[in-house]
Order: structure tokens, then sequence, then C-alpha cells
């Protein structure tokens, strides 16, 4: 039987998870707590000011300020199916009376969409290909499609296992198992205005037209192009460029946030792909450069450890208990973790490499240890560097041993909260401590600070957040991969050109288009957000191309001294 009755847009959209959320309130009654959420009613457990509370479907880790007004801390919500991992999100709770506190949980949304388009081809076979705007699977994948009977199946042109499923003509459903995650998804036939993941925007957008972002109170400042000196044309080209991009069966680039600041001021600031202002968005690897960022407030804080302290002397916890413990490890620093010029046997480019981040598992109980048991393959230093996430997740042990702080506490109190930030997700290792290697989940409005914080030399609308000492060495040259691009502490290092100009760039970089830019000499900061995960051909020209030809080039005035 033809397939030609499946041939336009099907979707499914889910939301997998947490159930347990919303408005969450603590009761004290003398010395007994109790805590409600979600039809949840459970004791709670005080020890001083500390508060802790397990329910089934989340736990609240929390403090109660000594005015006894509020409760602050995170809501750790169980493993999310999507990335496999389990998120701290920030809440707080507010006295109503006396005895009782009352505020919202926000976990991560387990949010997963998928897009099936199917086209008939002038041969009069049907094909079909997958979006999805959240973690790209299915990309590069084209399937062929058949109908017999009620059976659909779908069939890689690569060879892979065929995908089988239901089609009910009279519901108008389509049915098919996703093996990723052992689930199966209803599909229903959608148009352009149905399919607000599958296009840039939905319905179709007109001729874009240009407009100052909206403020907020979240310490932006918001101006026009003209305001900071930057020509208005490029800027409408490029968003136009990204309007226009249509689904294809070939790989596209998948943007999905555009934000660009000058003079410390917001002035472009665009959504795509179903994401706005408020949906966090998965941060991948640049979230790498809050690890280097939270070393240096620590160490501005005094904490007793320098960038040359040796790691292995800063986790006496495993004294006696480290292998392939050789005089090269023994001189193993914190900088060549912040460097990723550590010479242990990691390497992320190599999937036979011991430490590949993909063997950080469930299976691993302790991912500090592990990554310090690691072989040496060459020397520390030298400035030859290796990418390595678990080099930088290494981070977060020197980190809470030296400031005997839980991280996501260290990270609301020292980053969150000076930055104004709010709504951020942060992931954790199976252990409940904070992974630095990357993922965490932020507001693009929040994500775009970091890089105006380092433009601004470690400050945040006037109040310092982190010396400028430390982000002058974290942005300056301490090592080479193996490609010849510099890198600094956690920081990618470029050079861009304009017409005859060549442009210092500095950047945190993650998988998929995760990008926050910064151009000192423009005194420009732009954040892409994107779904082309593991196609870096891709994302990459989001740095080579559209920066150079659309935003640095809209640069009219110079920067102002």
């Amino acid at each position: 039987m033809p397939a030609d009755p499946l041939v336009g847009i099907w979707g499914s959209e889910r939301i997998l998870g947490p159930q347990v959320r919303g408005e969450l309130t603590l009761l004290r009654n003398g010395d007994i707590w109790r805590a409600r959420i979600a039809g949840f009613d459970v004791p709670a457990r005080v020890e001083g000011r500390k508060v802790s509370v397990v329910f089934p479907g989340g736990e609240l880790r929390a403090t109660l300020a000594e005015s006894g007004q509020s409760i602050t801390g995170h809501w750790i919500q169980p493993r999310v199916l999507m990335s496999g991992m389990k998120f701290a999100s920030p809440v707080e709770l507010r006295a109503l009376q006396p005895g009782v506190w009352r505020g919202t949980v926000a976990p991560l949304e387990d949010r997963f969409s998928l897009y099936l388009v199917i086209q008939k081809q002038p041969d009069g076979s049907v094909t079909a290909f997958i979006r999805n705007p959240e973690r790209n699977f299915g990309n590069r994948m084209l399937f062929r499609v058949e109908l017999q009977d009620r059976t659909v199946r779908l069939t890689s042109t690569k060879g892979n296992n065929p995908i089988e499923g239901t089609f009910d003509a009279q519901s108008g459903r389509l049915s098919l198992p996703y093996p990723p995650f052992d689930t199966t998804f209803d599909f229903t036939r959608r148009d352009r205005s149905q399919a607000v993941g599958l296009y840039s925007r939905t319905p179709a957008p007109v001729p874009y037209a240009y407009q100052k972002p909206i403020a907020e109170d979240d310490g932006w400042t918001t101006a026009s192009a003209a305001d900071v000196g930057m020509d208005v044309q490029p800027l409408q080209q490029l968003v136009q460029r990204i309007l226009d991009q249509e689904p294809s069966p070939e790989s596209v680039p998948a943007i999905q946030g555009l934000l660009i600041a000058r003079h410390g001021k917001l002035i472009v600031e665009e959504y795509f792909q179903g994401f706005d202002k408020e949906r966090p968005h998965d941060l991948r690897s640049s979230s790498k450069s809050y690890a280097s960022l939270l070393i240096g407030i620590a160490l501005d804080q005094g904490a007793p450890f320098t960038v040359d302290t040796p790691v292995a002397s800063l986790f006496p916890e495993y004294k006696g208990k480290l292998s392939n413990l050789d005089a090269r490890k023994r001189k193993l620093t914190v900088a060549h973790l912040m460097t990723m010029a550590t010479g242990l046997a990691c390497d992320d480019d190599e999937p036979d490499s011991p430490g590949n981040e993909d063997r950080l598992e469930d299976s691993v109980p302790d991912w500090y240890k592990y990554t310090l048991d690691l072989p040496m393959v060459r020397a520390p230093g030298g400035g030859k560097a290796v990418y390595c996430s678990a080099n930088i997740n290494l981070l977060g042990g020197v980190l809470r041993n030296t400031t005997r702080t839980w991280i996501p506490e260290f990270f609301t109190q020292n980053v969150a909260t000076p930055l104004q930030m709010r709504g951020y997700h942060l992931d954790l290792m199976p252990d409940g401590e904070q992974y630095l290697g990357g993922g965490i989940y932020m507001r693009p409005r929040d994500a775009l600070k970091l890089g105006q914080l380092y433009l601004s030399g470690g400050t945040w609308n006037g109040k310092r957040v982190v010396s400028q000492r430390w982000v002058e060495r974290s942005v300056a040259n301490q090592a080479t991969m193996p490609d010849g691009r510099t890198y600094g502490y956690t920081w990618w290092r470029h050079e861009l050109r304009v017409g005859d100009r060549v442009y210092s760039q500095y950047e945190a970089s993650g998988n998929g288009g995760q990008l926050v830019m910064v151009v000192p000499e423009l005194d420009l900061v732009v954040l892409f957000t994107a779904g082309n995960y593991n196609h870096v051909a891709l994302w990459r020209k989001f740095r080579e191309e559209l920066l150079p030809r659309y935003i640095m080039a809209a640069v009219t005035a110079p920067p102002r001294p």
C-alpha cells in the first residue's frame, strides 16, 4: 500500500516530568516541621538553620534566614530523561505568618518535541526526516516510509534498525516508538502554526522589523542599535536570514536565540524554534567557563590554595588511595586543570580514551577520584592542552574541599545572586554535587551576563563580582589545543577579520552552538543558543561567519573609552 496518506507534517510534544512542582508550604508546630507540595505531606528535618525535606519526587535543601522571614536553597529533582542528569534549581520560601513559609518550586521541565516531515519524491517513493529542537536527535538521518495496512515502517537510508509503528486513519494518529527513550510517541498532523519547534517562527513571519529589547527587572539596560553606534541593517539581515530558514532533510543552522549587548546595554533579543526569554537553554560546555569564575571568586575570598597548588594535595580524602600517582601527577596543578593541560589520559575527542566524558556515568561512584586515578600520558603543562571535560569538573572538588561549601550554594551566593539571575538549573553528579564539566540550563538573558561580566573587568552594573586580575589571567593565552586554537582559564581565544581589521575575541563555547562571545575592542558581547548538537561544522560558522559579517560589521561608532 502506498504511504501517500502519511505525507505531511506530524508532531508530538511531550512533557516527561517532573510531576512534583508548584506551591511548596513549610509549617512548624513547636519542634515539629512538615512540608506540603503536589498532594504530598511529609516531615521536614531541621538542624540549626539547615532545612531538608525528602519527597517521593524531589528534595529540598535550604537554609532558614536569621530573621526567620525566608527559607532559601535548592530543589533537587529526580533524574531527567532528556539528559540523564539530576538538577538543582533555586527556591525561596517567604514567611506568611508565624510558623508558615511558602514559595514555588519550578524544576527543569523534561520537555521533548519530535517533528516528522514526510514527503513524496519525484520517483514516487515517500521519505521522512525527524527534527528535535531540544537534543537534535535524528539529525542527518533520512528514512524511507512504507505503509502496510496499519503498520508504518521507517527504514533509515544509513542501514540502522527500522522503526515500526501504527497509523490509525480514522483518528488521524500516527504512533511510533522512539528507541532512545524506550517509549512510544503519538503524532498528529500539523500545519505551520502548530509546529512551533520546527520552524524559526510560526505562523509564517512577515519581513523582520527591528525593535529594541524590552527592559525588565534583571539588571539589563536596553537600548536601540543606533543608541550604541550600530547600523540596524546588518542586524535585520541576520535575523531575517534565520527566519527564512526552512526545515530540510539536510542539516541547517538551528539557531534558537540571538542576544547582543554593546556598551553594557542589551540591543538585540530574538528567539526561535519555540524558545523564549523565560525558557532556560542547555548551555552545554559553555558552562565550563563558570568553573574558572568560581575558582577565581574563591581565591579572591582567601580560599587556601593558589593556581600553582598541586591538585592531589587538595583531596586529603584520597591520601594513600590514588592510582597511578607518579611524579608527573604530583606536579599537576589547579592551573593545569583550568587550561586542560593536565597530561592525564583524558580526551573527549577520542572515544577510547579512559577519561572520555562518556565514561562518567552512574557506574562510577566518585567522578573526582576516577579522574585523579587516570594514568598520565605526558607531563602536565608545557602549553599543550587536550579537550577533556573531566579536567574542568575536577575543579569542583577543589572548590568544595577548599571552601567547604556545596557548589550550588556557592554558585547561587557568589554568581547568580550578584548577577541577578533566576530560573536556572544546575546539573548534578550521581553523588549530588554540581557537575562543572557543562550542562547548566539558564535563561539566555542571564547567560549573556557572563560575557558582560568579563568584558567589564569582573563587575556587573558597577558591583565587583570577581577581581579584574583574575579576568585578565582567565582570557590570556595559557595553552594551545591540537587544532592550534589557544585557550585561557576555560575560555577559548580567537582572532576574527572584518575588512582589513583583525579583532581579538574570546568565548565560552558549548556543543550545538551555545556561544558567549566577547569582542573587547568593540565593547561587544554576543550570545547564540542553538540546537546543532554534534555538528560543529555548522555552529562554528556562528563565530566565523555570522559574527563578523553581520554583527561586528554593524558597528559604526568606535567603542567608548
